[in-house]
C-alpha cells in the first residue's frame, strides 16, 4: 500500500448527522443508515421528542449507528457525542420541522441543530413527509422557499408510481443522499 492510500485510510470517515422526525415512517430509518455506511458515511441519529416516543426502533438505530440517539441537548461540560457534521439529512421532515427551522425556531435539539447547520453552511438534504392538505399550507409553502433560499435540498421520497390502491410507493430514504452527491 502506498503512502498516500495508507494516509486515507486513517482519515475518519465522514459524519453524517440524520435528523428524524415524528412520522411513521421513521421507523424504517436504519435503511437510511445502512445506505449511508455503505457511502462511506459514519451517522448519528437526532430526533425530535416527538419521534424518540413511539416513532423509532431505538435499539436497531443505535445497532447500526453504534451511538445513542440525541433528542436533547447535552448539559454544560458534558462532552459532544458525535463530531460536527460534513453533512445532515433530515428525513422524514414534517410540516411542523420545517415550518419551525425556517422561521428560525431552535425549541429543541433537532431544530437547534438544523438551524446551526444551515447558518455553517453544512450541505443538508431534506425529504418531506407531509399530508398534501398541510403541504398546500402558504406558511409551509413560504417555508420551503426560504430554505431552498438558504441552500437546503429538498428530494421528493415518493417519486415512483402510485399503486392501483392509491398508495404511495415506499419512502426513498437513498434519494436524501443522492441530494448530498456523495457516492
Amino acid at each position: 500500500m502506498t503512502e498516500q492510500a495508507e494516509k486515507q485510510d486513517k482519515r475518519p470517515k465522514p459524519f453524517l448527522y440524520v435528523v428524524v422526525c415524528a412520522a411513521g415512517v421513521a421507523v424504517d430509518v436504519g435503511e437510511l443508515i445502512t445506505r449511508a455506511r455503505e457511502r462511506g458515511w459514519e451517522a448519528g441519529v437526532i430526533a425530535t421528542p416527538a419521534a424518540v416516543n413511539g416513532f423509532l426502533d431505538t435499539a436497531d438505530v443505535e445497532a447500526r449507528t453504534g451511538r445513542p440517539i440525541r433528542s436533547a441537548w447535552r448539559t454544560p461540560g458534558e462532552p459532544r457525542p458525535f463530531p460536527a457534521p460534513d453533512a445532515v439529512v433530515v428525513a422524514p421532515a414534517t410540516f411542523n420541522t420545517v415550518n419551525k427551522w425556517a422561521a428560525g425556531i431552535a425549541d429543541t435539539l433537532a431544530l437547534g441543530t438544523l438551524c446551526e447547520a444551515a447558518g455553517l453552511g453544512v450541505p443538508i438534504a431534506v425529504l418531506p413527509c407531509v399530508a398534501d392538505a398541510l403541504a398546500a399550507h402558504p406558511a409551509y409553502r413560504e417555508s420551503l422557499v426560504r430554505l431552498r433560499g438558504m441552500g437546503v435540498r429538498f428530494g421528493d421520497p415518493y417519486a415512483g408510481e402510485t399503486g392501483a390502491d392509491g398508495s404511495r410507493p415506499e419512502f426513498g430514504w437513498e434519494r436524501a443522499l443522492d441530494l448530498l452527491g456523495r457516492r
